[in-house]
């Protein structure tokens, strides 16, 4: 499956959609385009994973990477993801303890900056 990565400006915030599947072969594509964004001035980002249907450990090992990033930048990584199967990913590693999970896009960026 082929990864689509899209991005848009709302609410003071880079949302950047993802589709397909992250995983050992995509993900250094997704890892480009978040460094892309950041070194681009972007400090908060929304990463909606709403249309990614498999994500693996090198997948989650990049969203930590950008959260890292960010927060040296003064910002912060929110993800949208209301996906059971990816939920229980983010449960399970613990990291919906690190990230602000949210439902929606909207949601994310109405809560604000992501610390």
């Amino acid at each position: 499956m082929e990864l689509s990565l899209s991005t848009r400006a709302l609410g003071g915030h880079t949302v950047l959609e993802v589709g397909g599947e992250v995983d050992v072969y995509t993900a250094p594509r997704l890892r480009e385009r978040l460094i892309e964004l950041v070194d681009a001035g972007a400090t908060q980002i929304v990463v909606d994973l709403g249309r990614v249907d498999f994500l693996d450990s090198t997948g989650l090992g990049v969203l930590v990477g950008a959260l890292k990033r960010l927060r040296q930048a003064g910002g912060g990584l929110s993800l949208v993801c209301d996906k059971e199967p990816l939920l229980k990913i983010f449960r399970i590693t613990a990291l919906d303890q690190v990230f602000p999970l949210f439902a929606t896009v909207e949601a994310a960026v109405e809560a604000g900056p992501a610390e």
